[in-house]
């Protein structure tokens, strides 16, 4: 019970004379008896908050950056009205800072045998599963002066997906996807491509696509066409060791990986191969096998959307066992990592050779554009210093995907908004060049 009328109470016995009253709790109760009637009766109609029945509806996932709709039902089995103030905890991350008390406070009336609904809106700030705390009412009596107070636990969870931001650049990969399988213009022959269609040879054209045989029924020379192959294997590979916790601008790294990730498997899907993931550091995060082209991309999203940095080293010998455990045919493995010397040097470039035998390997990496403003800084000796030390930094990238060039492997470097697309552009290169 809380005693929300305690504050008239004493300014009530404040305003008595000094000498009309017996200091005494009989004096007490005898001068304010009226009100001590009236706070009981306050007390006794206000409906009883243990008997209240609460059940939750609403979204069960939002993308971060949008909003989610928690709906929480009470039903009143009491012969009393409630009349509520209402709060509806959440995990701090579930709102914008500053939001919370306006978005989890609210007041209601539930006529007796009823039910109402009130509607909490969440709007997280971090991915993953966010879990409904206690809701606490406070039933008021038809004065106001005393409350009834009690908490119930109704459990609900809403994921918090990762945002897919850069599915703007969909489009415009997928238009070149259908210039790669032929449909608006041709393609010449390259390994591990299908036959199409047989054109008229133009300068230019490779003298091996030539179809002699053709030629010879036509009064021109006719050349193949050639399309890539499809249900290829992609698998993805997500480093979530202590590097991809590193933050790039307002996103941890890991967090730009995903999205460069997704992109990827949208436009490889539809080009119709098989897209598979895998997140490791020293153990198996989360590993996703076998789903349809239509179901990848859901499945990928909410398999994404617990995953967080471990902050420990990863386990590259470890790592390049998984994946070869998860990939046993020949796939594309699109590895999403640092480019930091030591644990490309000291880690991945041992074990590299077990990957590119098997398998074609593409490292996409996660470059820090505070890195480069930093390189052109000018104007004072401290911004010198950093354009120096930003320089030094860019070289040892750039020295480390020399190096992992030569091994075979193709890179990809670019800042958050860049890698997406640029991730996408690679992978239709492999498959323009024949080598998926």
């Amino acid at each position: 019970m809380a005693l929300t009328g305690r504050a008239a109470l004493i300014a009530a016995l404040a305003s008595v004379p000094v000498g009309v009253w017996d200091p005494s709790w009989t004096g007490i109760l005898a001068v304010n008896a009226p009100l001590a009637v009236a706070c009981a009766c306050d007390f006794a109609l206000a409906a009883p908050v243990r008997r209240l029945g609460l059940t939750r509806s609403g979204d069960a996932s939002a993308r971060l950056g949008e909003t989610a709709d928690v709906t929480l039902t009470v039903s009143n089995p009491s012969g009393r009205p409630l009349r509520a103030r209402l709060r509806d905890a959440w995990p701090p991350s579930s709102w914008q800072p500053g939001t919370e008390t306006a978005a989890s406070r609210h007041s209601l009336t539930v006529p007796a045998g009823e039910r109402r609904r009130v509607t909490t809106r969440l709007r997280p700030t971090r991915r993953g599963d966010r879990h409904a705390d206690r809701v606490t009412i406070r039933s008021y009596g038809p004065l106001g002066l005393l409350t009834r107070q009690g908490t119930h636990r109704v459990p609900w969870t809403v994921r918090v997906l990762p945002p897919f931001t850069s599915r703007k650049h969909l489009p415009s990969k997928l238009s070149r996807l259908r210039e790669l399988d032929g449909r608006t213009s041709v393609l010449t022959r390259g390994e591990g491509t299908e036959f199409d269609s047989l054109r008229e040879y133009v300068p230019g054209d490779d003298t091996r696509s030539i179809d002699w045989r053709a030629t010879a029924r036509h009064s021109t020379v006719a050349v193949r066409t050639w399309r890539p192959e499809r249900d290829r294997h992609i698998l993805l590979v997500l480093d979530t060791g202590r590097t991809s916790a590193g933050r790039v601008g307002d996103v941890p790294r890991l967090d730009a990986a995903m999205d460069a990730a997704l992109l990827l498997a949208a436009l490889a899907s539809r080009a119709g191969d098989r897209v598979d993931l895998l997140a490791y550091d020293r153990r198996v995060r989360a590993l996703l096998q076998g789903r349809t082209a239509g179901d990848v991309l859901p499945s990928l999203v909410n398999a994404m959307a617990t995953l967080e940095p471990e902050l420990v080293e990863t386990d590259a010998r470890g790592l390049a066992a998984t994946t070869i455990r998860s990939a046993p045919r020949r796939s594309l493995v699109v590895l999403f990592t640092t480019l930091d010397a030591a644990p490309i040097e000291e880690g991945l470039l041992p074990v590299l050779p077990q990957l590119t035998q098997r398998h074609t390997v593409l490292v996409a990496s996660v470059a820090d554009p505070h890195v480069s403003r930093m390189a052109q800084a000018r104007g004072h000796t401290d911004a010198v210093y950093e354009a120096a030390a930003a320089a030094q930094a860019q070289s040892e990238r750039r020295h480390i995907a020399d190096q992992l060039r030569r091994h075979g492997v193709t890179v990809v470097d670019a800042t958050p908004d860049e890698l997406p697309p640029a991730l996408a552009d690679a992978y239709l290169e492999l498959k323009a060049a024949g080598r998926l």
